[in-house]
């Protein structure tokens, strides 16, 4: 097995759990208490139930790459889970151009920061393929 290939899945798992601890502090770092108090009751839920099902995701992905290296590297769902992961955070880059600009310097960086969790994911099925 490729130890780089290890090592990006390793970082992934890391990466994701950033996201987890990032997400877990959406109610303070953003006022959610305040600033949600203004939408409908239904729109205030709907936040906050999407945002508690994300960090699920973001445990489940980082979970995956801890324990089931072998088989992201050597199954065919592995492969197929590995360009989801990389496709998912491609798309959330392209989404924070098309709903936040990259007019500051905050949203330039979380796009770089999504694109790098393309690049997490995408290295392992470029290092470990034999092309």
């Amino acid at each position: 097995m490729n130890n780089v290939a290890e090592a990006f899945l390793f970082a992934g798992g890391v990466y994701n759990l950033g996201f987890v601890i990032f997400h877990l502090m959406f109610w303070r770092i953003f006022c959610w208490k305040k600033d949600l108090a203004s939408l409908t009751f239904t729109n205030r839920q709907v936040m906050q139930i999407l945002n508690l099902c994300i960090i699920f995701v973001f445990l489940v992905i980082a979970y995956v790459s801890f324990f089931h290296v072998t088989e992201l590297l050597r199954t065919g769902l592995g492969t197929a889970m590995l360009i989801a992961f990389s496709l998912f955070w491609f798309l959330r880059a392209i989404e924070q151009i098309v709903f936040f600009g990259l007019r500051n310097r905050a949203s330039l960086i979380l796009t770089i920061v999504f694109l790098l969790g393309t690049a997490i994911y995408l290295m392992p099925l470029l290092l470990d393929k034999p092309w």
